[in-house]
């Protein structure tokens, strides 16, 4: 049932998404009308501890916190235009579903597998072929797993250009990423389990990267492998973390984050860029406006999942051979793009300065002081879409030139280990001063605000990531070579 309402944004919410209180969750975004600003450090604060910073500090208190936390999931209604297929695609919900499928089908596994690496291999052959069913649950639990990664990474891009991630859903964008780190190690942990020529030597090759680390890269491989080289112990840990503790950090992060939702007045109201964000229009039941589109998605998914389950089986190599590598020897496919920067750049750089500035970037982009608030909104307005658009050709262009130019040309003509200056320096110094001057150029060339702005360079890092890891799963052949797909 909708319920058509002329009431103001306070009296929607004092019955809607935050029920449990009559007071609206304040916005912890930098007002430059405010007369008394917050500063970096109080807007932190209060990101994580929601609340609002004029009440007594028992309003606030840790008390009411958890209490909220335990007793209120899910909002009685919801605003309509949030039922939208278009604003969320229905990727959150999907992501939990994987999880929670992610859960029944490995705990399943657990009863057959054996995590020693003179057994381990022979268990996975014996489920495959001689338990009922042992060949689908597998199939399931990898596809389910891969698709979980596919599913997080668009739930990541589609809060980033709706501007989910201001206000009060600051720190939930810090709780997202951790999620997503989860559902990567997650992966990686698993990954090494079937014990086959596949698995070994794609862990044997993540973990060789750590080496290049100054100080501490050696140490910190050998502390991950429980030893030189992946043995006994690493199953045993990688089996442990797998099944464990990371299952763990999930089964907690992921109501939380949820919950966050909950608290931060649900989803953000889709609008043009023109509309007024206050307005909130028309409410819906949640039941069964939100529960059955909720219900079909997952019937959809798992519709999906099974199906791809029965045709493609979940792959197993020869059993793993630590003196017989393959060639070429990759990395997992979500760490392609990593490898491939490794090509190009010194070890110090590729594995160290760019993916600490990385993770500073994504960590940064909700505390930053934007011109406008595009919450809801896709890609910033009209003239954002047209620059994200020109970020994905120019990044796509740039780097497929950088690969082959290094490949054919400057690769071709250099000698001896990889420098310092010539393979870091230089190029690291070229793509900071592009992305700087593309920054530039687009918000001024398009007298841009740095909403749009900050949104094209995010763009064009992500696709030149993209990119990368496409050449490196499809485009790299044997020796690592540059070959054509097929």
């Amino acid at each position: 049932m909708v319920v058509n309402t002329g009431m103001d944004r306070r009296s929607l919410s004092a019955f809607s998404v935050m029920s449990y209180t009559s007071r609206e969750v304040p916005d912890n975004c930098q007002n430059k009308n405010d007369a008394n600003p917050l500063n970096i450090f109080q807007r932190i604060r209060l990101s994580i501890f929601l609340g609002d910073r004029t009440a007594a500090p028992e309003q606030n208190g840790h008390r009411n916190y958890f209490r909220s936390f335990l007793l209120h999931f899910r909002p009685s209604v919801v605003p309509e235009r949030t039922l939208r297929l278009s604003l969320t695609w229905g990727l959150g919900g999907m992501a939990a579903v994987l999880v929670f499928l992610l859960f029944g089908t490995g705990l399943m596994l657990k009863f057959a597998y054996e995590p020693f690496p003179d057994r381990a291999y022979d268990s996975i052959v014996y489920l495959e072929n001689h338990i009922p069913f042992g060949q689908l649950i597998r199939n399931i639990h990898r596809w389910s797993a891969n698709g979980l990664l596919l599913v997080a990474f668009l739930h990541f891009l589609r809060i980033f250009y709706t501007g989910a991630f201001t206000g009060s859903r600051q720190f939930n964008w810090i709780i997202g990423i951790m999620l997503f780190t989860a559902v990567i190690f997650s992966n990686f942990t698993g990954y090494l389990l079937p014990w086959d020529q596949l698995a070994y030597w794609a862990i044997t090759i993540s973990t060789a990267m750590l080496e290049y680390i100054p100080g501490v890269g050696t140490g910190l491989k050998e502390w991950v492998l429980g030893g030189a080289e992946p043995g006994p112990t690493t199953v045993m840990n990688f089996y442990a973390i797998h099944t464990a503790i990371l299952p763990a950090i999930l089964l907690f992060v992921l109501p939380f984050h949820f919950w966050r939702i909950r608290k931060a007045n649900g989803l953000v109201i889709p609008r043009s860029p023109t509309e007024d964000p206050a307005i909130r229009g028309a409410a819906a039941d949640a039941m069964p406006n939100l529960i059955v589109r909720e219900v079909t998605m997952a019937l959809v998914l798992l519709a999906v999942i099974l199906l791809i389950s029965m045709f493609f089986n979940a792959p197993l190599a020869d059993q793993a051979n630590p003196g017989l590598s393959p060639n070429p020897t990759k990395a997992p496919w979500y760490f392609m793009g990593i490898q491939e920067m490794l090509m190009h750049f010194h070890p110090v750089f590729a594995l160290l300065v760019i993916p600490l500035l990385l993770v500073f970037g994504l960590l940064s982009i909700p505390y930053i002081n934007y011109e406008a608030d595009t919450a809801g909104v896709w890609f910033c307005s009209h003239k954002g879409r047209k620059m994200a658009l020109i970020a994905v050709f120019v990044a796509t262009a740039a780097t497929a030139a950088a690969v082959l130019l290094d490949e054919f040309v400057i690769g071709a003509n250099l000698t001896g280990p990889p420098n310092m200056i010539s393979n870091g320096l230089v190029p690291f110094a070229i793509v900071v001063a592009g992305c700087t001057g593309f920054y530039f150029l687009m918000k001024k060339g398009f007298k841009a605000t740095n909403n749009e702005a900050i949104q094209a360079l995010f763009t064009l890092l992500t696709t030149g990531f993209v990119v990368l890891t496409i050449i490196g799963i499809w485009f790299r052949g044997t020796g690592m070579q540059l070959m054509w797909a097929g």
